[in-house]
């Protein structure tokens, strides 16, 4: 392994000091140290780059199933065409689609975004580009808001492709703009639109992204080769990943974008949990298209429903956890609702290994770790957390069940009587029952 930065790294408090005092960019230049020049890449030397975008989203509207009970006159949403009952912004993946396809994707946003995930930098010496295409929203043409995607948490970010609009550049309609990333710390973070950003984050414009880390590949360690963090001796490593981002829905907020009124944001409430996009029992349900990179659409481009789950066409992200006795789970946690949750596993211990993409462990190589039934997740935060299958008990089902839940009575019954909300089962099946995992959530 490639000795860590991070002990030494000048955070951008740091620089901000510096440049202050200093009159030229290029006396800021000469004082910083070299490897900080190495970590950064320079909007003009990203111009010159060769190679496309490894992934391209588009930001439009659209609309998605949310359950009774009915709240009058908001939800149902009287516009929504059936099956589904509910308006949102959001992204969709449109890798690979050409002009016409990706213009036919204008009103077909999915909630939440598309999961994705990069290889550290220490390991590929790659940079990392994401396009976006602002579609403009097909219900509302009179607002011509800019989308921007900011990477939540992001270390080193340059300014330029930082997606905060104030220091960067915001996406308007009809236009393209590709963000550059350069991953060098590994772990769980999350993305979404920063302009009026209460309103868009609200709205679903929310996804999940994560960074492996340059171990990925070391059997020695864990046998999977797969691991959370650089940790150097495989106590991150698992057998299958889940990801788990945690959102709300305030139906009044959504019925007033629909019918060009205002939201009174003091009023907000949750009155839907949601779980990757989704409420209990949904969250249960089969995944959709969920791999980024080779994203499966219909001739026209847009996302194929699950069979017998046509009200999830646009809400394509299962949180149903499936696994073998035995087996290691890391599940990646992440709350870009506005109500912190707590997170409860009933009958199985988390070992909670990592925390807004860092590791838990000290400087001095200290396991800060710990084992817990319950995490609590503010907005903005994200979690990394293990457990190891336990031993399978014969029933008629052929897999036994716990359950994953927000503690939040609110939260996990959405007022509609008995589950709901922000909830989904753990499955454990006999030793070699389900064969390796292809791609996270499946």
């Amino acid at each position: 392994m490639k000795r860590p930065l991070s002990s030494h790294r000048l955070r951008r408090r740091d620089f901000l000091k510096l440049a202050g005092g200093l009159t030229g960019a290029g006396l800021v230049a000469g004082l910083l140290p070299g490897y900080l020049l190495r970590r950064t890449l320079l909007p003009e030397e990203v111009a010159s780059a060769p190679g496309t975008a490894d992934l391209h989203w588009a930001s439009t509207d659209g609309w998605i199933y949310l359950p009774p009970p009915a709240i009058a006159p908001f939800h149902p949403d009287s516009l929504a065409p059936a099956p589904f009952t509910t308006y949102i912004f959001g992204f969709r993946n449109v890798t690979g689609l050409d002009a016409t396809q990706m213009t036919n994707q204008k009103m077909k946003a999915q909630h939440t975004a598309p999961t994705f995930w990069v290889d550290q930098y220490e390991k590929t010496g790659q940079d990392f580009k994401v396009q976006l295409t602002n579609l403009g929203l097909q219900m509302r043409p009179d607002l011509t808001d800019a989308h921007t995607i900011h990477w939540h948490g992001f270390r080193d970010a340059i300014p330029y492709f930082d997606g905060e609009p104030h220091g960067s550049v915001a996406v308007p309609i009809g236009k393209d703009f590709t963000y550059v990333y350069r991953p060098h710390e590994p772990g769980t973070y999350m993305y979404h639109c920063h302009i009026e950003d209460v309103e868009h984050v609200q709205m679903g414009m929310t996804g999940m992204v994560f960074v492996r880390p340059a171990q990925d590949g070391n059997t020695a360690l864990y046998p999977s080769g797969k691991y959370a963090y650089n940790d150097a001796d495989g106590s991150t490593g698992f057998d299958r990943e889940f990801v788990m981002l945690l959102t709300e829905v305030w139906a009044e907020a959504h019925w007033d974008d629909a019918h060009i009124q205002l939201p009174e944001w003091s009023d907000y409430r949750n009155d839907f949990s949601l779980l990757n996009g989704r409420v209990y029992p949904d969250t249960l349900a089969p995944s959709g298209s969920v791999d980024p990179f080779n994203p499966v659409t219909d001739a026209n481009g847009d996302l194929i429903p699950t069979p017998g789950y046509e009200h999830l066409q646009y809400q394509p992200n299962s949180s149903l956890v499936q696994c073998n006795e035995g087996e290691r789970i890391l599940l990646r946690f992440a709350n870009l609702g506005y109500i912190a949750a707590t997170m409860s596993l009933a009958g199985i211990k988390m070992r909670v290994v990592g925390e807004d993409a860092t590791p838990k462990r000290s400087r001095d190589g200290t396991d800060t770790s710990y084992v817990t039934n319950s995490i609590s997740i503010s907005a903005g935060a994200s979690y990394d957390a293990l457990f190891t299958a336990p031993p399978y008990v014969p029933e008629a089902a052929g897999y036994n069940t716990y359950l994953l839940y927000n503690r939040n009575y609110r939260s996990a019954n959405n007022l509609g009587g008995g589950y709901g909300g922000q909830m989904t089962e753990v499955r454990v099946f006999p030793a070699g029952t389900l064969g390796p995992q292809a791609l996270p959530n499946t």
